[in-house]
């Protein structure tokens, strides 16, 4: 992805969570300048990842199939600091914008349409080796238990939620219009914590054309 692109796309998630009423902390919006001029201990938010996050999965098609992600708190992704055993994460989701299938080794996550459109989440177990198993899946929506057959689909409105464990495979897009989504679950790894069932790449490669007018997750080692 170009970081021209990749600003504009910040950009335009900035005004969305402002239309929605959607606060983002003040550091959300400091600039490159803002980062290195920064007197104050930034360690929390370097170190657990916290920020912007954007990917288009390394298939160069952010369009169909990309994701924006704001990681707003997470505890320690290595373990050593066990003091906040959490996370909260803010997604925004196109019409039609995939996230392709995958499962997390550890994290349980609550996936919450916030505002916007509907939000599409096709579900799957998985087998021992990483496949796609055959079985009715049993899942939480909003605290109540629901089964749906393998590969089915539940469409979360506003202010539905999904509870997803570790080993549940699951996709998501929008539909209608953009979706402001949100997640809390256990401490986030993203370096180490997904299995995707085809294989893509979790974070972008940058074309540096101009200088970044927000960091990404992957630019604190790169610019600070």
């Amino acid at each position: 992805m170009k970081r021209s692109e990749i600003n504009e796309i910040i950009s335009e998630a900035e005004a969305f969570c402002r239309e929605h009423n959607f606060n983002l902390p003040r550091w959300a919006h400091w600039t490159l300048q803002d980062w290195q001029n920064c007197d104050d201990d930034v360690s929390e938010i370097v170190h657990n990842t916290l920020g912007w996050d954007i990917t288009d999965f390394g298939q160069g098609k952010f369009e169909s199939l990309g994701l924006v992600l704001f990681t707003i708190r997470n505890g320690d992704p290595k373990g050593e600091d066990k003091s906040k055993i959490y996370a909260e994460k803010l997604l925004i989701v196109d019409p039609d914008q995939v996230t392709p299938l995958h499962y997390h080794w550890k994290k349980t996550e609550d996936i919450i349409n916030r505002s916007g459109g509907d939000l599409v989440v096709k579900l799957y177990n998985s087998t021992p080796d990483g496949g796609l198993d055959d079985t009715e899946v049993e899942v939480k929506l909003d605290g109540i238990l629901h089964h749906v057959e393998a590969g089915g689909l539940r469409v979360l409105k506003p202010g539905d939620s999904i509870t997803l464990v570790p080993g549940l495979y699951h996709a998501f897009w929008g539909e209608r219009e953009r979706v402001l989504v949100g997640e809390v679950s256990s401490v986030n790894d993203d370096a180490a914590d997904n299995r995707f069932y085809q294989p893509v790449g979790r974070f972008p490669d940058i074309e540096e054309d101009v200088l970044p007018t927000r960091l990404l997750v992957n630019d604190y080692q790169k610019f600070l």
